[in-house]
Protein backbone atom coordinates (compact mmCIF):
# COMPACT_ATOMS: atom_id res chain seq x y z
CA UNK A 1 0.00 0.00 0.00
CA UNK A 2 2.78 2.24 0.53
CA UNK A 3 4.14 1.44 -2.49
CA UNK A 4 1.44 2.67 -4.21
CA UNK A 5 0.62 6.06 -2.42
CA UNK A 6 4.42 6.88 -3.14
CA UNK A 7 3.64 5.96 -6.79
CA UNK A 8 0.66 8.30 -7.02
CA UNK A 9 2.53 10.62 -5.19
CA UNK A 10 5.48 11.22 -7.77
CA UNK A 11 2.76 11.13 -10.56
CA UNK A 12 1.04 13.91 -8.83
CA UNK A 13 3.71 15.80 -8.32
CA UNK A 14 4.91 15.43 -12.05
CA UNK A 15 1.59 16.17 -13.59
CA UNK A 16 1.39 19.29 -11.20
CA UNK A 17 4.67 20.65 -12.48
CA UNK A 18 3.97 20.13 -15.89
CA UNK A 19 0.64 21.82 -15.26
CA UNK A 20 2.19 24.71 -13.24
CA UNK A 21 4.91 25.24 -15.70
CA UNK A 22 2.83 25.46 -18.64
CA UNK A 23 -0.08 28.02 -16.81
CA UNK A 24 3.19 30.00 -16.14
CA UNK A 25 3.96 30.36 -19.68
CA UNK A 26 0.59 30.87 -20.59
CA UNK A 27 0.23 34.05 -18.89
CA UNK A 28 3.82 35.02 -19.97
CA UNK A 29 2.87 35.24 -23.36
CA UNK A 30 -0.38 36.41 -23.10
CA UNK A 31 1.38 39.52 -21.53
CA UNK A 32 2.60 39.95 -24.64
CA UNK A 33 0.94 41.81 -27.26
CA UNK A 34 3.97 41.94 -29.79
CA UNK A 35 3.57 38.78 -32.62
CA UNK A 36 5.78 35.90 -32.32
CA UNK A 37 9.34 36.49 -33.13
CA UNK A 38 12.46 35.21 -32.36
CA UNK A 39 15.59 32.80 -33.50
CA UNK A 40 13.97 29.29 -32.66
CA UNK A 41 13.54 26.68 -34.76
CA UNK A 42 9.26 26.74 -34.16
CA UNK A 43 8.84 30.63 -34.65
CA UNK A 44 6.54 32.32 -36.28
CA UNK A 45 4.27 34.66 -37.79
CA UNK A 46 1.01 35.39 -36.33
CA UNK A 47 -0.17 37.71 -39.40
CA UNK A 48 0.66 34.67 -41.19
CA UNK A 49 -1.71 32.75 -39.02
CA UNK A 50 -4.55 35.21 -39.05
CA UNK A 51 -4.61 35.79 -42.47
CA UNK A 52 -4.88 32.21 -43.62
CA UNK A 53 -7.71 32.59 -46.03
CA UNK A 54 -6.39 35.19 -47.89
CA UNK A 55 -2.92 33.53 -48.19
CA UNK A 56 -3.91 30.24 -49.67
CA UNK A 57 -6.48 32.37 -52.60
CA UNK A 58 -2.59 33.17 -53.47
CA UNK A 59 -2.25 30.27 -56.25
CA UNK A 60 1.17 29.57 -56.73
CA UNK A 61 2.10 30.89 -53.49
CA UNK A 62 5.51 29.84 -52.28
CA UNK A 63 4.02 29.50 -48.70
CA UNK A 64 2.69 26.33 -49.50
CA UNK A 65 4.63 24.90 -51.93
CA UNK A 66 5.70 21.52 -51.09
CA UNK A 67 7.62 19.73 -54.41
CA UNK A 68 7.72 16.37 -53.57
CA UNK A 69 11.36 16.11 -55.33
CA UNK A 70 12.91 18.96 -53.18
CA UNK A 71 12.20 17.34 -49.81
CA UNK A 72 14.98 15.87 -47.90
CA UNK A 73 15.27 14.41 -44.48
CA UNK A 74 17.56 16.32 -42.15
CA UNK A 75 18.47 13.41 -39.57
CA UNK A 76 19.78 15.62 -37.47
CA UNK A 77 17.42 17.96 -36.38
CA UNK A 78 15.30 14.82 -36.30
CA UNK A 79 17.29 13.87 -33.70
CA UNK A 80 17.46 16.94 -31.69
CA UNK A 81 13.36 17.48 -31.72
CA UNK A 82 13.15 13.90 -29.88
CA UNK A 83 15.74 14.99 -27.20
CA UNK A 84 13.98 17.91 -27.03
CA UNK A 85 10.41 16.31 -26.50
CA UNK A 86 11.90 13.72 -24.09
CA UNK A 87 12.60 16.25 -21.84
CA UNK A 88 8.66 16.67 -21.14
CA UNK A 89 7.03 13.34 -22.16
CA UNK A 90 8.40 9.41 -23.13
CA UNK A 91 5.78 8.33 -25.67
CA UNK A 92 6.74 4.85 -24.87
CA UNK A 93 5.38 5.29 -21.73
CA UNK A 94 2.99 7.94 -22.14
CA UNK A 95 1.10 6.84 -24.59
CA UNK A 96 -0.64 4.40 -22.48
CA UNK A 97 -1.57 3.96 -18.36
CA UNK A 98 -1.09 0.18 -18.33
CA UNK A 99 -3.03 -2.51 -15.72
CA UNK A 100 -0.47 -1.51 -12.55
CA UNK A 101 -1.39 2.26 -12.85
CA UNK A 102 -4.49 1.27 -11.57
CA UNK A 103 -6.91 -1.05 -9.80
CA UNK A 104 -10.95 -1.29 -9.99
CA UNK A 105 -12.79 1.12 -8.15
CA UNK A 106 -10.19 3.66 -8.10
CA UNK A 107 -11.47 7.01 -9.01
CA UNK A 108 -9.56 9.50 -11.13
CA UNK A 109 -9.85 13.20 -12.24
CA UNK A 110 -10.31 14.21 -15.64
CA UNK A 111 -7.69 15.70 -16.97
CA UNK A 112 -9.31 18.84 -18.57
CA UNK A 113 -11.61 18.97 -15.81
CA UNK A 114 -10.10 18.73 -12.37
CA UNK A 115 -13.63 19.53 -10.50
CA UNK A 116 -14.93 15.79 -12.09
CA UNK A 117 -14.18 12.31 -11.30
CA UNK A 118 -13.98 9.09 -13.07
CA UNK A 119 -14.54 5.36 -11.83
CA UNK A 120 -12.45 2.60 -13.12
CA UNK A 121 -14.67 0.32 -13.99
CA UNK A 122 -13.69 -3.61 -14.07
CA UNK A 123 -13.97 -3.68 -17.81
CA UNK A 124 -12.23 -0.81 -18.15
CA UNK A 125 -9.31 -2.17 -15.86
CA UNK A 126 -9.21 -5.58 -18.27
CA UNK A 127 -8.45 -3.63 -21.20
CA UNK A 128 -5.51 -2.11 -20.01
CA UNK A 129 -2.43 -3.16 -21.70
CA UNK A 130 -0.11 -5.09 -19.12
CA UNK A 131 2.85 -2.97 -20.91
CA UNK A 132 2.94 -0.11 -23.49
CA UNK A 133 2.05 -1.20 -26.40
CA UNK A 134 4.86 0.67 -28.03
CA UNK A 135 7.41 -0.80 -25.66
CA UNK A 136 10.50 -0.89 -27.94
CA UNK A 137 8.85 -0.42 -31.40
CA UNK A 138 11.06 1.57 -34.18
CA UNK A 139 10.33 2.54 -37.54
CA UNK A 140 12.07 3.52 -40.45
CA UNK A 141 9.25 5.42 -41.57
CA UNK A 142 5.67 6.34 -40.29
CA UNK A 143 2.44 7.61 -41.91
CA UNK A 144 0.64 10.30 -39.46
CA UNK A 145 -2.95 10.17 -41.90
CA UNK A 146 -5.10 13.38 -40.63
CA UNK A 147 -9.03 13.35 -42.19
CA UNK A 148 -8.92 16.59 -44.07
CA UNK A 149 -10.97 16.70 -47.32
CA UNK A 150 -7.20 17.29 -49.15
CA UNK A 151 -7.18 13.70 -49.28
CA UNK A 152 -9.71 12.91 -51.99
CA UNK A 153 -8.91 12.28 -55.33
CA UNK A 154 -4.57 12.91 -53.94
CA UNK A 155 -4.43 9.12 -55.29
CA UNK A 156 -2.37 8.62 -51.83
CA UNK A 157 -3.51 4.93 -51.00
CA UNK A 158 -0.47 3.15 -51.91
CA UNK A 159 2.39 5.89 -50.86
CA UNK A 160 0.69 5.64 -47.18
CA UNK A 161 0.67 2.09 -47.35
CA UNK A 162 4.13 1.70 -48.10
CA UNK A 163 4.93 3.19 -44.65
CA UNK A 164 6.46 0.69 -41.98
CA UNK A 165 3.87 1.93 -39.73
CA UNK A 166 0.34 3.95 -40.39
CA UNK A 167 -1.14 6.21 -37.32
CA UNK A 168 -4.98 7.71 -38.40
CA UNK A 169 -7.09 9.51 -36.47
CA UNK A 170 -10.82 9.14 -34.85
CA UNK A 171 -11.57 5.74 -37.00
CA UNK A 172 -11.82 6.88 -39.47
CA UNK A 173 -13.54 4.99 -42.57
CA UNK A 174 -10.76 3.57 -45.53
CA UNK A 175 -12.20 0.98 -47.58
CA UNK A 176 -14.30 3.15 -49.91
CA UNK A 177 -11.70 5.39 -50.34
CA UNK A 178 -8.82 3.27 -49.92
CA UNK A 179 -7.03 4.92 -53.48
CA UNK A 180 -7.19 8.08 -51.52
CA UNK A 181 -6.07 7.24 -48.20
CA UNK A 182 -4.97 3.70 -48.13
CA UNK A 183 -6.16 0.78 -45.65
CA UNK A 184 -3.05 -0.10 -43.04
CA UNK A 185 -3.82 0.69 -39.68
CA UNK A 186 -0.99 -0.01 -37.17
CA UNK A 187 -2.62 2.88 -34.45
CA UNK A 188 -6.15 4.54 -34.41
CA UNK A 189 -7.47 6.93 -32.31
CA UNK A 190 -10.88 7.06 -31.23
CA UNK A 191 -12.39 9.84 -29.62
CA UNK A 192 -15.63 8.98 -27.36
CA UNK A 193 -17.65 11.43 -29.72
CA UNK A 194 -16.87 9.17 -32.61
CA UNK A 195 -19.75 6.84 -30.64
CA UNK A 196 -22.09 9.13 -31.44
CA UNK A 197 -21.34 11.49 -34.41
CA UNK A 198 -20.66 7.97 -36.45
CA UNK A 199 -22.14 5.22 -34.76
CA UNK A 200 -25.51 7.05 -33.86
CA UNK A 201 -24.67 6.42 -30.30
CA UNK A 202 -25.20 2.93 -30.52
CA UNK A 203 -29.20 3.19 -30.38
CA UNK A 204 -29.83 0.05 -32.05
CA UNK A 205 -28.65 -3.02 -33.28
CA UNK A 206 -27.00 -2.42 -36.84
CA UNK A 207 -25.13 0.59 -35.28
CA UNK A 208 -23.55 -1.71 -32.81
CA UNK A 209 -22.90 -4.35 -35.72
CA UNK A 210 -21.25 -1.67 -37.83
CA UNK A 211 -18.67 -0.82 -35.13
CA UNK A 212 -17.84 -4.11 -34.33
CA UNK A 213 -17.67 -5.08 -38.15
CA UNK A 214 -15.44 -1.40 -38.10
CA UNK A 215 -13.11 -2.78 -35.44
CA UNK A 216 -12.57 -6.17 -36.29
CA UNK A 217 -10.99 -4.95 -39.59
CA UNK A 218 -8.32 -3.99 -36.75
CA UNK A 219 -6.89 -7.14 -35.67
CA UNK A 220 -3.80 -6.23 -34.01
CA UNK A 221 -3.79 -3.07 -34.32
CA UNK A 222 -3.77 -0.34 -31.52
CA UNK A 223 -6.80 1.39 -30.78
CA UNK A 224 -6.19 4.11 -28.68
CA UNK A 225 -9.05 6.12 -26.57
CA UNK A 226 -8.56 9.11 -24.84
CA UNK A 227 -10.84 8.16 -21.65
CA UNK A 228 -9.75 10.67 -19.55
CA UNK A 229 -9.72 14.19 -20.69
CA UNK A 230 -13.31 15.13 -20.09
CA UNK A 231 -16.48 14.16 -18.95
CA UNK A 232 -19.38 13.57 -21.10
CA UNK A 233 -17.80 10.40 -22.94
CA UNK A 234 -17.75 7.59 -20.35
CA UNK A 235 -20.87 6.31 -21.19
CA UNK A 236 -19.64 5.68 -24.48
CA UNK A 237 -16.45 4.57 -23.34
CA UNK A 238 -18.09 1.78 -21.36
CA UNK A 239 -20.07 0.82 -24.45
CA UNK A 240 -17.34 0.32 -26.54
CA UNK A 241 -15.20 -1.41 -24.07
CA UNK A 242 -18.25 -3.88 -23.44
CA UNK A 243 -18.57 -4.49 -27.28
CA UNK A 244 -14.72 -5.47 -27.37
CA UNK A 245 -15.19 -7.82 -24.60
CA UNK A 246 -18.29 -9.34 -25.89
CA UNK A 247 -17.09 -10.06 -28.85
CA UNK A 248 -13.53 -11.04 -28.22
CA UNK A 249 -12.20 -8.12 -30.77
CA UNK A 250 -8.61 -8.95 -31.30
CA UNK A 251 -7.63 -5.43 -31.43
CA UNK A 252 -5.47 -3.90 -28.89
CA UNK A 253 -6.58 -1.17 -26.63
CA UNK A 254 -4.57 1.85 -25.29
CA UNK A 255 -5.91 4.91 -22.86
CA UNK A 256 -3.27 8.18 -22.75
CA UNK A 257 -1.36 8.89 -19.91
CA UNK A 258 -3.19 11.60 -17.37
CA UNK A 259 -0.33 13.66 -17.91
CA UNK A 260 0.26 13.39 -22.10
CA UNK A 261 -2.15 16.27 -22.98
CA UNK A 262 -0.18 18.81 -20.76
CA UNK A 263 2.85 17.68 -21.38
CA UNK A 264 2.62 17.56 -25.38
CA UNK A 265 1.13 21.34 -24.88
CA UNK A 266 3.89 22.13 -22.18
CA UNK A 267 6.48 21.35 -25.31
CA UNK A 268 4.74 23.53 -27.93
CA UNK A 269 4.51 25.94 -25.77
CA UNK A 270 7.89 26.38 -24.93
CA UNK A 271 9.04 26.46 -28.87
CA UNK A 272 6.67 29.25 -29.29
CA UNK A 273 3.85 27.79 -30.88
CA UNK A 274 0.91 29.13 -28.90
CA UNK A 275 -1.71 26.38 -28.74
CA UNK A 276 -4.74 26.03 -26.45
CA UNK A 277 -5.04 22.33 -26.33
CA UNK A 278 -3.31 20.41 -29.19
CA UNK A 279 -5.44 18.58 -31.44
CA UNK A 280 -5.27 14.99 -32.27
CA UNK A 281 -2.90 14.97 -35.14
CA UNK A 282 -0.28 17.08 -33.41
CA UNK A 283 -0.31 15.19 -30.59
CA UNK A 284 0.14 11.82 -33.10
CA UNK A 285 3.49 13.68 -34.50
CA UNK A 286 4.38 14.45 -31.36
CA UNK A 287 4.04 10.62 -30.07
CA UNK A 288 6.19 9.20 -33.29
CA UNK A 289 8.97 11.60 -33.01
CA UNK A 290 10.29 8.91 -30.42
CA UNK A 291 9.67 5.56 -32.72
CA UNK A 292 9.87 6.94 -36.13
CA UNK A 293 12.95 7.83 -37.94
CA UNK A 294 11.15 9.35 -40.64
CA UNK A 295 7.66 11.06 -40.58
CA UNK A 296 5.46 11.76 -43.72
CA UNK A 297 1.94 13.46 -42.89
CA UNK A 298 -0.81 13.07 -44.97
CA UNK A 299 -4.62 14.82 -44.32
CA UNK A 300 -3.45 18.04 -42.81
CA UNK A 301 -5.03 20.97 -44.37
CA UNK A 302 -6.63 23.24 -41.96
CA UNK A 303 -8.51 25.46 -45.06
CA UNK A 304 -11.86 25.53 -46.65
CA UNK A 305 -10.65 25.74 -50.04
CA UNK A 306 -6.99 24.32 -51.46
CA UNK A 307 -4.45 26.36 -53.63
CA UNK A 308 -6.74 26.60 -56.43
CA UNK A 309 -9.81 28.34 -54.56
CA UNK A 310 -11.78 24.70 -55.03
CA UNK A 311 -13.69 23.95 -51.92
CA UNK A 312 -12.07 21.73 -49.42
CA UNK A 313 -14.25 19.22 -47.16
CA UNK A 314 -13.36 19.44 -43.65
CA UNK A 315 -13.41 15.00 -43.08
CA UNK A 316 -12.97 13.44 -46.30
CA UNK A 317 -15.69 11.26 -45.56
CA UNK A 318 -18.38 13.78 -44.32
CA UNK A 319 -20.54 16.70 -44.30
CA UNK A 320 -18.95 18.17 -41.01
CA UNK A 321 -19.23 21.58 -41.53
CA UNK A 322 -16.20 23.52 -38.90
CA UNK A 323 -15.36 27.54 -38.56
CA UNK A 324 -11.95 26.81 -39.35
CA UNK A 325 -10.99 30.08 -37.48
CA UNK A 326 -13.10 29.75 -34.75
CA UNK A 327 -12.27 31.51 -31.31
CA UNK A 328 -14.79 28.40 -29.89
CA UNK A 329 -12.38 25.72 -31.00
CA UNK A 330 -10.29 24.38 -28.31
CA UNK A 331 -7.54 23.94 -31.33
CA UNK A 332 -5.77 26.25 -33.55
CA UNK A 333 -5.35 24.01 -36.61
CA UNK A 334 -4.18 27.14 -39.38
CA UNK A 335 -1.03 27.58 -36.01
CA UNK A 336 -0.31 23.97 -36.26
CA UNK A 337 -0.68 23.49 -40.01
CA UNK A 338 1.83 26.39 -39.79
CA UNK A 339 4.55 24.83 -37.61
CA UNK A 340 4.41 21.60 -39.18
CA UNK A 341 5.10 23.37 -42.60
CA UNK A 342 8.06 25.01 -40.81
CA UNK A 343 9.36 21.67 -39.86
CA UNK A 344 8.74 20.17 -43.34
CA UNK A 345 10.85 23.24 -44.52
CA UNK A 346 13.62 22.05 -42.70
CA UNK A 347 13.35 18.32 -43.29
CA UNK A 348 12.03 17.39 -39.75
CA UNK A 349 9.12 15.67 -41.23
CA UNK A 350 7.11 15.77 -44.95
CA UNK A 351 3.99 17.42 -45.02
CA UNK A 352 1.62 16.37 -48.35
CA UNK A 353 -0.76 18.19 -49.21
CA UNK A 354 -1.39 17.98 -52.71
CA UNK A 355 -1.89 14.50 -55.02
CA UNK A 356 1.12 11.74 -54.32
CA UNK A 357 3.50 10.92 -57.26
CA UNK A 358 3.13 7.19 -58.80
CA UNK A 359 6.13 5.14 -58.22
Amino acid sequence: MRSVRKRWTACTISLLLIFYKTKEITRTEERQEAALAGDGILSLSRSMINNSDKIIQKSGSSIFQHAAGGWKINSSLVMEIRKNILQFLDAERDVSVVKSSFKPGDVIHYVLDRRRTLNISQDLHSLLPEVSPMKNRRFKTCAVVGNSGVLLKSGCGKEIDSHDFVIRCNLAPVVEYAADVGTKSDFITMNPSVVQRAFGGFRNESDREKFVHRLSMLNDSVLWIPAFMVKGGEKHVEWVNALILKNKLKVRTAYPSLRLIHAVRGYWLTNKVHIKRPSTGLLMYTLATRFCDEIHLYGFWPFPKDLLGKPVKYHYYDDLKYRYFSNASPHRMPLEFKTLYVLHNKGALKLTTGKCIQQ
